[in-house]
């Protein structure tokens, strides 16, 4: 796959087929993972690969609650309001993670990343989004959760027998499937609004007509 079309159509896909992945495909994930960088080449990163069928069953309950205090902590109104406020952009994106909570157990795998010594997240996500490209490139879609880690970290250790004394921490869950919709280019604000030129500010001065792919 050309790279341009894997950075640009590598957006979340949260709703996927039940089918399972082929070990070659998650192999050339594990792979594309270690070859990122991280601080002083250090490496601080596990991957586990759960796909057990007793286990996603397991998982499925704790992954929902930790969703559902998100929806009441965190995102407190925000549905509210974007119905209020005619944002259907938002309510998509919602409605698209509520089907991902509810159907947990029907994702066939889930990429769980850990670290330590990583308090920024600088030297896992790098690993964490060659895995989810190389993924596009095998026709899977991917999803970055931080929810389980954020709320319920203590019930994955558990589940997953991670050791609780070397200083692990759950940095990201990933689902992966085969996607039920169709790959595209995410809408997206214009590069000249988030982007700046030297200083807080001031203008590109250049043009960003994107998407600047196909």
């Amino acid at each position: 796959m050309d790279l341009s079309e894997a950075l640009y159509t590598t957006r979340a896909m949260r709703r996927v087929k039940p089918d399972p992945i082929p070990d070659e495909i998650v192999a050339r994930m594990l792979d594309a993972a270690i070859r990122a960088p991280s601080g002083g080449n250090a490496q601080n990163w596990r991957m586990v690969v759960v796909d057990d069928e007793q286990l996603r069953s397991q998982l499925g309950p704790v992954y929902r609650e930790a969703y559902h205090e998100l929806q009441e902590r965190a995102y407190a109104g925000r549905r509210e309001a974007a119905a209020k406020g005619g944002d259907v952009t938002t309510l998509r994106v919602m409605r698209s993670s509520d089907w991902l909570a509810e159907n947990f157990e029907q994702v066939p795998l889930w990429l769980v990343f850990f670290t330590r010594n990583d308090p920024t997240g600088a030297s896992i996500y790098p690993a964490v989004w060659s895995a989810m490209l190389a993924g596009r490139g095998g026709g899977v879609g991917t999803c970055l959760t931080t929810i389980l880690g954020a709320f319920r970290s203590a019930e994955v250790f558990d589940l997953l027998d991670v050791p609780v004394d070397k200083g692990w921490q759950l940095a990201a869950a990933v689902s992966c499937g085969f996607p039920l919709g169709r790959w595209g280019v995410a809408e997206r604000a214009p590069a000249e609004q988030v982007s700046y030129h030297n200083r807080w500010g001031e203008g590109l001065g250049f043009p960003v007509e994107g998407p600047l792919w196909p």
